[in-house]
């Protein structure tokens, strides 16, 4: 498969910007894969196409205020820099992204806040653009994760235009985000309100919870033209042994598994044995997903609608059928579907 085929024409004012008013009341496009029907409905309205003892299997990480600007000492010149993972807690060591990169190097000194109230050195080029970071603070790991998470901002893709307002910060976040660790949101998990999974309780369908830290991978363009050779970043992937078991028990029974998101879907997908189970684990994942692919565990997903030559275009499109899945797209564009992060919804059946 090669990337070429994954281009296709999203006029800019399809980006959305802002998410819908109501989680639940983003517009849902429903995708049969056996006949091709394609429908239009509300995203509330995903309830009818599940039965008690199906499983919606959900993403649980929670995105931190990843995106920090600081200055560069002596120059002052401004520095934005983004976290992505902790290395060592004691040492206050940070793997980040720095912009510009051709500035930052070895032994530099960055301050950040108001009064340059927290310092941190440069100690290691990591990529062309990626550092590690000693912060420089005095105080427990608690009051240093509270200074810095305190200086950050919601790390919104750069694909949405505009500052960063205060409402991101419980938007750009599932209702269910539990375990820190993510610098970007589980998108498709974004469109679930309280009362919509309380609806599914009542109706009887069981939740599976996993997790999949989304580090920036999911957004590095694909530079290859053949897929096979492009490779994805390592992400941290946890499946608790109970989540294994109702997703394993569902498929047993027959039920529907419906993979809530590209991330769940990888997650799952990571860890299958022979039979089809999905097993717990504890690792990493850097398993790329583009046609033609095998799925194992999950029968249906939702997505939102990505944007072009994108690997979660891809593994969309592995799942529904190329074909398909692009004269959906083609569709989405033609009735004027929101596209992104905060856009609007897929569900493949």
């Amino acid at each position: 498969m090669k990337l070429s085929k994954f281009k296709y024409k999203l006029p800019e004012e399809l980006i959305a910007l802002h998410p819908a008013q109501n989680r639940d009341e983003s517009r849902l496009m429903v995708v049969h894969k056996d006949t091709g029907k394609i429908e239009h409905k509300v995203f509330k309205d995903i309830i009818d196409y599940f039965d008690e003892k199906d499983v919606m299997v959900f993403n649980n990480t929670k995105v931190f205020p990843a995106r920090l600007y600081g200055n560069k000492e002596k120059t002052g010149a401004e520095i934005e820099v983004f976290l992505l993972r902790e290395l060592n807690k004691e040492q206050r060591l940070w793997d980040v992204l720095v912009d510009p990169a051709r500035k930052i190097r070895i032994g530099n000194k960055l301050y950040f806040g108001e009064n340059d109230s927290l310092v941190a050195e440069v100690i290691d080029n990591t990529t062309s653009r990626g550092r590690t970071l000693r912060f420089l603070f005095d105080g427990s790991h608690e009051e240093f994760k509270e200074t810095l998470y305190s200086l950050g901002e919601t790390p919104l893709p750069k694909f949405i235009n505009r500052k960063v307002e205060p409402e991101d910060r419980e938007r750009y976040q599932t209702i269910f985000a539990k375990h820190e660790g993510a610098v970007a949101a589980p998108t498709a998990g974004m469109h679930f309100s309280r009362e919509l999974l309380k609806r599914f309780e009542i109706k009887g369908v069981d939740f599976s919870y996993v997790t999949l830290h989304v580090g920036l991978g999911s957004f590095r363009s694909v530079d290859v033209e053949d897929l096979t050779k492009h490779k994805m970043d390592s992400e941290q992937i946890i499946i608790p042994d109970d989540s294994a078991k109702v997703i394993n028990h569902a498929k047993d029974e027959r039920k529907r598994v419906c993979a809530v998101g590209t991330t769940v879907m990888r997650t799952i997908e990571s860890s299958v044995s022979t039979n089809g189970h999905g097993n717990p684990f504890e690792g990493w994942t850097n398993k790329f997903i583009f046609p033609p692919y095998e799925f194992s565990v999950a029968d249906s997903m939702v997505s939102n609608f990505h944007l072009p030559y994108s690997t979660l275009l891809m593994m969309v499109a592995a799942f529904g059928g190329y074909d398909l899945i692009m004269k959906a797209y083609k569709t989405a564009v033609k009735e004027k579907y929101r596209f992104g992060t905060y856009g609007d919804a897929m569900l493949i059946i």
